[in-house]
């Protein structure tokens, strides 16, 4: 049985999500559920669904079909609504304003909290921001354009943004692993497990980093075609027929 909406310890409930691009689905009557708190892995082969699945939850796209709850229903948002709710998340090419510094890159977030009426002082907004670029270990470049960061670092710059929301309930990754330096990929780790146990912060990441995300993610769920085909640790997954043939071709 489904679980009933406002009964249930889940912080993000999916309902019956789809998204066409033309003449191909891409989310095909999804239905996901994150309990609040935890971090949950989203993997598939390519084509998936992934990260439409993500865009659509931080309302990049619309959907075409089906609900999205955090608390209520929030897939009719637009974007700078649903991170005024706490949710957060990050681009696999990031997305950075180039000719800002690194640290007005992360001081974005507590300006536009201002502009919806915050009262945080401004001290305290700069004291979080190098918090947590020093938790990223960029505080040493925060005054250089963000243009000049290396693929890696840029995503830890997307991260250390998106924690700068407050208060954050949710952190949407899209491949924060992919093709970054070994320590970098350690650092991002951390980060994650720190925000998660600290700040009580709840990751759906999606990655075909397998390795890197079992060590962060107790539980996945595994997409194909759109729609959701298993989920559970990696072990109950790993051997599961319908897995084993997305992956695999049969």
């Amino acid at each position: 049985m489904s679980p009933t909406f406002g009964r249930t310890s889940a912080l993000l409930e999916i309902r019956g999500l789809a998204k066409r691009f033309g003449g191909v689905i891409a989310v095909d009557g999804l239905d996901l559920s994150v309990e609040a708190g935890e971090v949950r892995g989203l993997i598939g082969p390519n084509g998936s669904g992934k990260t439409t699945t993500i865009n659509l939850v931080s309302a990049l796209y619309r959907p075409d079909a089906g609900q999205v709850f955090l608390d209520e229903r929030i897939e009719r948002l637009r974007p700078h609504e649903i991170a005024g709710r706490g949710v957060a998340r990050t681009f696999q090419i990031p997305k950075l304003f180039g000719n800002m510094t690194v640290l007005e890159n992360v001081l974005v977030p507590a300006l536009a909290e201002l502009d919806r009426g915050a009262r945080r002082a401004p001290e305290q907004i700069r004291e979080r921001a190098r918090r947590l670029l020093d938790l990223v270990l960029l505080d040493g470049l925060r005054d250089a354009p963000a243009k000049e960061l290396s693929g890696g670092q840029s995503m830890l710059l997307q991260i250390a943004r998106g924690l700068m929301l407050q208060p954050i309930r949710l952190f949407l990754m899209d491949e924060p692993f992919a093709g970054v330096h070994p320590t970098i990929k350690d650092t991002i780790m951390e980060t994650i497990l720190n925000a998660n146990r600290d700040d009580g912060v709840t990751f759906l990441i999606v990655s075909h980093e397998m390795a890197t995300l079992r060590r962060l993610a107790s539980r996945v769920s595994v997409m194909h075609e759109g729609r959701l085909i298993a989920e559970g640790s990696f072990e109950a997954v790993a051997n599961q027929p319908a897995v084993l043939e997305a992956y695999l071709g049969g």
